[in-house]
């Protein structure tokens, strides 16, 4: 059960487990979950070693991460969905319809998140209330030129594009907190 945050990747290797633990990191404090799997992640590999040294930055030990494929109750069970893509994105709705107003690319809810009205503070759930203000800005604000809600797949690069990668997963998480930070 995830019930907080579910970060989507492709393989759950590098992507999306960099979030997870920088997410935790960023969240430390506050009553959000966060979780991670791949739409076609083989189950159990370990994370991509340039991606464990990144993640063990944030003070939790990467060894014992293992990849999930993604399942339609990951994507129920969670109270928002962030993907690398928007391929990714489209893929989880398709593959739970119910998400649909719960699931962006972490690019997207970033962008969101930083131009919302601070929502209406919600002690029970904060990080329910900050998707349901992203989720309403949606609406309003216009969206992003093509690619420029995805997330660059770093696998196959140099360990400074793991490093790029994760410091763009880290921008676009700060949004994300701030925003949990004013609902609870």
């Amino acid at each position: 059960m995830i019930n907080g945050v579910l970060f989507v990747c492709h393989a759950n290797l590098c992507r999306s487990p960099m979030a997870e633990y920088a997410a935790r990191r960023l969240l430390t404090g506050r009553p959000v979950s966060v979780a991670s799997a791949g739409t076609d992640a083989v189950e159990g590999l370990a994370m991509h070693p340039y991606a464990a040294e990144i993640a063990a930055e944030t003070g939790e030990d990467p060894a014992e991460f293992r990849s999930r494929r993604l399942r339609p109750d990951h994507l129920t069970d969670a109270v928002l969905v962030l993907t690398a893509t928007r391929r990714q994105r489209s893929i989880c709705t398709a593959l739970a319809p119910v998400a649909l107003h719960r699931t962006f690319t972490l690019r997207q809810f970033s962008r969101l998140a930083a131009a919302v009205e601070p929502p209406v503070e919600d002690q029970d759930d904060p990080l329910q209330s900050a998707v349901t203000a992203a989720a309403l800005a949606r609406g309003r604000l216009q969206p992003a030129p093509g690619d420029a809600d995805d997330l660059r797949d770093p696998v196959g690069g140099t360990p400074e594009d793991f490093r790029r990668c994760a410091e763009e997963i880290e921008r676009s998480l700060r949004p994300l907190a701030a925003l949990i930070g004013t609902a609870g």
